[in-house]
């Protein structure tokens, strides 16, 4: 009973995350500033790494908990890098 508990919850968690996705894309494609485009684009990173998760739970593997990791770093060092152009105008000083 619990399996089927966990693989409903993990279903609903995928959906849920999937729409988070979508709506975070469309912010990036219709964002009326740039800021918005970056915040849109770290939520998306960050739905990303809870979807990678999910997957990971579901079949069992720790493949995706080593790519989750990877996301979350490439994700912040982009948010970082989006960050630091909007306000200097420049990446490397």
């Amino acid at each position: 009973m619990s399996v089927i508990i966990l693989g409903l919850a993990l279903l609903v968690a995928q959906a849920m995350l999937a729409l988070a996705m979508a709506l975070a894309a469309w912010r990036i494609a219709r964002g009326p500033r740039a800021q918005d485009r970056v915040l849109a684009l770290d939520t998306l990173s960050g739905t990303a790494i809870l979807m990678t998760l999910t997957f990971g739970v579901r079949t069992g593997s720790t493949l995706y908990f080593e790519a989750a990791l990877i996301l979350a770093l490439l994700g912040f060092a982009s948010s970082v890098a989006l960050a630091k152009f909007l306000m200097r105008g420049e990446v490397i000083e």
